[in-house]
């Protein structure tokens, strides 16, 4: 579904993010991408969608070679992307089924975004996506009154709203507790199980990488060191993607996961009158 080939980022300075990097990502899989800070992995992540530009190489979705769209073929491209960002890049001031709409945003025209009047059949989507995430109660809230981990599931719910082919996760732990953070990825994997999605993510957390991803990619300076299996992440490799430290003690103390969520969905709220302006309602 995702392919890159010989992919490489040289910033003006000189210095090199990514070193011929060849990757494909098939339908359905959840890569992790682990490796120390400036390793490389968030460029990576924005050189698929072009937030940031590849200095060379080619990166394909399905039939569609990314680096040569520009202008309105990128925007249409983009769609097909979901990016789940660490910050989760809300607009704290709307509410959380606002926020799961600007996932339309690509596709609908200047006014009706302006206006927040969006079709019926998003307005649907967005409800049953914040039931699926374990927030169907609170649609009316701002998106600055909700936990680390509710804004994350908003974030989730916005990407997935576009009808994404593949899904860009860049450290979508980082801020989160223990629990709360194998909660989200869980849900990711899920997620991801439900759709045949393929996903990518940026993980510095090495046991959430082994317990809910398909396949690892270790990166170092830019290059990748390690592609494979969970199970074939050792510790000597653990070593090769990050220097010495004693793994194998490491491994030993990891706690257990935690059981599965237990959400229970609840009825739909009703959404704001300004969301269903222009004739839309529930």
């Amino acid at each position: 579904m995702l392919t890159l080939s010989q992919v490489n980022k040289r910033y003006p300075t000189g210095d090199r993010a990514l070193t011929d990097i060849d990757l494909s990502l098939p339908r359905g899989q959840v890569m992790a991408l682990i490796g120390p800070s400036g390793a490389g992995k968030s460029t990576l992540i924005r050189c698929v969608n072009r937030l940031v530009e590849p200095s060379s190489g080619s990166i394909c979705l399905g039939d569609t070679e990314l680096t040569w769209l520009s202008g309105r073929q990128l925007r249409r491209t983009r769609r097909s992307m979901g990016m789940i960002f660490q910050e989760y890049a809300l607009v704290d001031r709307l509410t959380v089924m606002e926020n799961v709409l600007s996932g339309r945003l690509g596709q609908v025209g200047f006014w009706r975004s302006f206006l927040r009047c969006y079709p019926a059949d998003a307005v649907t989507e967005a409800f049953r996506l914040l039931e699926r995430v374990g927030l169907p109660d609170g649609i009316d809230k701002r998106a600055d009154a909700l936990s680390g981990g509710q804004r994350q599931r908003v974030g989730i719910a916005r990407a997935l709203l576009q009808d994404p082919q593949l899904l860009l996760v860049d450290e979508p732990t980082a801020s989160l507790d223990p629990k709360t953070s194998r909660q989200i990825m869980r849900l990711i994997r899920e997620l991801c199980a439900e759709r045949d999605l393929g996903a990518i993510i940026n993980i510095h957390d090495v046991a959430l990488a082994r317990q809910f991803a398909d396949r690892i990619v270790g990166l170092r300076a830019g290059e990748i060191v390690f592609d494979g299996s969970p199970e074939a992440l050792d510790a000597e490799t653990l070593t090769t993607i990050y220097g010495e430290e004693e793994w194998d003690t490491q491994a030993d103390n990891e706690q257990p996961a935690a059981p599965q969520d237990n959400v229970t969905p609840l009825a739909h709220q009703p959404v704001l009158s300004r969301v269903l302006s222009g004739g839309v309602s529930r």
